[in-house]
């Protein structure tokens, strides 16, 4: 067992921080953190803006369902929170089922996407409470 107050040779040492560059420039490469340096930090559907810790809430979905296809330019992702990717995955089993809206009607999504829907309806601008 190696005691914690000594440091690795020299050798294991430069192999260990080569593989830690590696595995982040992996990471960096990956079609998350490209759609993240692509896209604002809000989702797509809700407009929820998401940083720092809350940042591992919002995912990359597919907008084809296809996780293969991941263009460099990010056309077949956009950035949804939690809640909104579960949901856009519901109804796309519901559609699978038979029983979810047809993919081409603009209703498609579910009610509950947009809590701030209408919001602006009930301001009314110039009036003070």
């Amino acid at each position: 067992m190696v005691s914690r107050n000594t440091p690795p040779d020299p050798e294991r040492q430069a192999r260990l921080t080569a593989e830690l560059h590696r595995d982040v420039d992996q990471r960096q490469q990956s079609y998350r953190m490209r759609a993240l340096s692509l896209f604002p930090h809000i989702c797509a559907r809700c407009g929820r803006e998401f940083e720092g810790k809350r940042m591992r809430e919002l995912t990359v979905h597919h907008k084809d369902f296809n996780h293969d296809n991941n263009p460099q330019d990010g056309s077949n992702w956009e950035l949804l929170c939690l809640y909104c990717h579960d949901d856009e995955h519901a109804v796309d089993r519901l559609r699978a089922m038979g029983d979810g809206p047809a993919a081409n009607d603009p209703g498609a999504r579910s009610p509950i996407a947009n809590p701030f829907a209408g919001l602006d309806g009930l301001v009314v601008p110039g009036k003070e409470e």
